[in-house]
């Protein structure tokens, strides 16, 4: 299993929206085969800054989802919205402490 985090900013006015279609197709995201968690941060410094972390089974699976309809249309509207270049890492978890 493995990590996925994407940082993105949106123009103030944006935030709304994306929110609102966020909320409209995590379930899906979250439902998507191979996807085990997905979660939506919001920077505490840059309201406008956000990051979602999405845990995989394989690269694979983030493959298969980065190539299907769903991704195609949540991305397309999402990247609408931002106000700079979006930045992605896949990580591997290597600690874990509760």
């Amino acid at each position: 299993m493995f990590v996925r985090i994407v940082k993105m900013r949106f123009h103030k006015e944006n935030i709304e929206l994306f929110l609102e279609n966020f909320n409209s197709v995590k379930e899906n995201i979250r439902n998507f085969e191979g996807n085990r968690l997905l979660e939506l941060y919001q920077d505490k410094n840059d309201p406008q800054t956000f990051f979602t972390y999405s845990y995989w089974e394989t690269e694979n699976d983030l493959e298969n989802y980065r190539k299907s309809e769903l991704f195609g249309k949540v991305w397309k509207f999402t990247k609408s919205l931002f106000s700079d270049k979006p930045e992605a890492w896949s990580v591997d978890k290597l600690v874990v402490l509760s």
